[in-house]
């Protein structure tokens, strides 16, 4: 299964930009510190890159969450923009398995992983309602926080090529 900073490789530069536009217009605090941690990271001053254009600041923070030591920012990242950009998505995936959530779509624990068929059939309604690339980044995020929680959806993903990212 792909990890968070594999996530981020493997999706489209104006979907990165994207997320981060998002989070510079919804979520300022975490973007700021996701600037500054990442700045840091790199012996940067964080001014500098405040400084530049918004267009230079996402592809420079997509430049960095694609590196395998940004992990954890990648994927804090990623949760952030699922939860608070595309939390339907969150909920009608987890109401297709009856599972208790809040508002925005976390669950306490997860139950063991559904069966093949109850996944097929979840996902298909999904793609009904879904862009396909949304869906195949909240599915391998989904599973790359927990990718022996649920071993039929990585089998799943790994099968179907439109879950996958390229």
């Amino acid at each position: 299964m792909l990890k968070p900073f594999e996530i981020f490789a493997k999706i489209p530069n104006d979907t990165a930009s994207g997320i981060f536009g998002f989070l510079h217009e919804h979520q300022k605090p975490l973007y700021k510190a996701s600037l500054e941690t990442l700045a840091k990271s790199r012996n940067l001053r964080p001014v500098f890159l405040e400084k530049k254009p918004r267009v230079d600041q996402f592809a420079w923070l997509t430049e960095q969450v694609r590196r395998r030591q940004n992990d954890s920012m990648a994927a804090h990242v990623l949760q952030i923009w699922l939860v608070g950009a595309h939390k339907n998505l969150l909920c009608d995936f987890l109401d297709g398995f009856q599972i208790a959530h809040d508002e925005n779509g976390t669950v306490e624990s997860l139950p063991e992983s559904p069966a093949r068929e109850k996944l097929v059939e979840v996902i298909s309604g999904l793609r009904t309602r879904y862009d396909a690339q949304l869906l195949a980044i909240y599915l391998n995020t989904f599973q790359s926080l927990d990718p022996a929680a649920w071993p039929t959806l990585s089998a799943l993903i790994e099968e179907d090529a439109s879950l996958q990212l390229s």
